[in-house]
């Protein structure tokens, strides 16, 4: 059970983020109000007539279809109603019917206030808010990468003007300078939306108010996340405090009973048993505990760990060339570069994945890395996270690979169920599980805070800062850089900076 007699009230114009642990069930709630997956119990009720959009997980395109192609479908319906007018007019150019006439006149109101023809200027300025234009408009969307083809989804839904939104991570895969747009393109929106964002930076800037999902309650709280969290706490405190309170008058009531039932005080004994039987108990505070990650480390006496010399990554053609940066002991260390400039393919080739395409990498002998790739990606999605790591690490007994998944804040629920029904946030948490039981003295990271919640990222980063080997990493998220890596390399600027 995720949550149980959950009620949500959504106003009109409300910008509502959707917050909760990993496994809490907030991508599910989504999934619900969008009609997706059916409630156990319950039911979701809109008003008549609004329309409602969400990112599309499948691109529906035709052969050959270009991202202006596909974003175009943003705007089908003004298309079909163009299409109606053009029939209209050669009907009348027959019948000289004057009704015909007015019904066109109307629909050609329609057309203009709708911005018909602003839209292939509405779809640049989208694209280029989210770095599609860079990309190329004319690029064939069977040849976009995932994270690609996610931005061209989110851009349809933005174009779509619809009366709510139901956003799922929409700053996954997107730049600081997008994140920025984005932020500002959601703000100035009269429509309503619910957005679900672990950054934080984000989701204080483009919220109003704040449904929170904690231990199988739903619970809306005013204003953006930092004022939510504050009533969050609050209300906590409070609960602790009337918690102890009770339980002290429990503790009394009870000791009372213990020492007069049998004696000569049985009936205010009795009467005190009645007492208690009529308290209506407050819940125990939760107690629930963050994953921890440990990294185990594997000794290395080579000072300098990595070097590359006019390297060149790519596939058929360079995405990034003249790479030349030196890597030693100890170091923490990001790479810093737009979407798709090459970040992953640069990690890829460094640890051998992919084929260089020139120039020279130098790897010290005893260097044994740990690899995360950013890719939710199994080969056996309908393994559980229990099958898999004891495939991975037949050594392991059941008993233990349940134990150092229980560490790494999987419970044992999510452990049992198949990889591919689990929150992006549990995948990862299974991923990073997986390095905990390899010795290494390199961690070379891939956007490894995607899908997780604020507790796990900050036990991420704790326990990166206290790893002493080398860290190789790439992040979008200054927040979580910030205080732990010594260096950031630009890949654009070909340079530490």
């Amino acid at each position: 059970m995720l949550y149980e007699n959950g009620s949500l009230r959504l106003n009109k114009g409300e910008h509502l983020g959707l917050t909760g642990k990993n496994g809490a069930g907030k991508s599910t709630l989504l999934k619900i109000i969008q009609g997706e997956i059916m409630p156990d119990e319950g039911r979701i009720v809109w008003q008549n007539n609004m329309t409602i959009s969400y990112l599309e997980q499948q691109l529906t395109y035709s052969e050959g279809d270009t991202m202006f192609d596909y974003l175009k479908q943003a705007f089908s319906h003004l298309y079909k109603m163009s299409d109606e007018i053009q029939q209209m007019y050669e009907e009348y150019a027959t019948t000289y019917d004057d009704e015909l006439l007015e019904i066109i006149g109307k629909k050609q109101e329609k057309l203009e206030a709708s911005d018909f023809y602003s839209i292939e200027t509405q779809i640049e300025q989208v694209a280029n808010g989210l770095g599609l234009t860079a990309i190329g408009l004319d690029k064939e969307v069977a040849k976009l990468s995932g994270g690609q083809r996610s931005k061209v989804s989110l851009a349809k839904l933005l174009l779509e003007k619809a009366d709510v939104f139901l956003l799922d991570e929409p700053t996954n895969y997107l730049d600081v300078s997008h994140i920025d747009w984005l932020s500002d393109y959601l703000n100035q929106l009269d429509s309503t939306y619910i957005v679900i964002s672990h950054d934080r930076d984000f989701l204080n800037k483009v919220t109003t108010c704040i449904c929170d999902i904690d231990y199988h309650t739903l619970t809306k709280y005013n204003g953006n996340l930092e004022a939510a969290m504050k009533q969050k706490q609050a209300k906590a405190e409070q609960h602790q405090r009337d918690y102890e309170k009770q339980q002290k008058e429990i503790d009394k009531l009870e000791a009372y009973v213990r020492k007069y039932k049998a004696g000569s005080r049985s009936n205010m004994a009795k009467s005190r048993e009645k007492q208690l039987n009529k308290i209506d108990r407050l819940a125990a505070p939760p107690s629930g505990k963050p994953g921890k990650f440990e990294f185990p480390y594997e000794m290395s006496h080579s000072h300098l760990v990595l070097e590359t010399n006019d390297l060149s990554v790519g596939y058929e053609f360079p995405l990034l060339e003249d790479i030349n940066f030196r890597l030693h002991k100890g170091e923490k260390i990001a790479i810093k570069g737009f979407n798709g400039i090459g970040k992953s393919t640069l990690l890829k080739t460094l640890i051998g994945e992919i084929d260089k395409l020139s120039g020279t990498i130098e790897i010290s002998n005893d260097v044994k890395i740990n690899y995360f790739s950013q890719d939710l990606n199994w080969e056996h999605p309908n393994q559980s996270a229990i099958d898999w790591l004891q495939v991975v690490h037949p050594k392991l007994s059941n008993k233990e690979v349940r134990r150092v998944l229980s560490k790494s804040g999987i419970n044992d629920d999510n452990m049992s169920k198949p990889l591919s029904q689990l929150s992006g946030g549990e995948q990862c948490k299974v991923k990073l599980c997986h390095l905990t039981l390899n010795k290494s003295n390199l961690l070379v990271l891939d956007e490894p805070t995607n899908h997780l919640d604020q507790q796990s990222k900050d036990a991420l980063k704790e326990t990166l800062n206290q790893f002493e080997g080398t860290v190789l990493l790439v992040s979008h998220e200054m927040d979580f850089l910030e205080d732990l890596v010594d260096q950031v390399y630009d890949v654009a600027l070909g340079k530490m900076i």
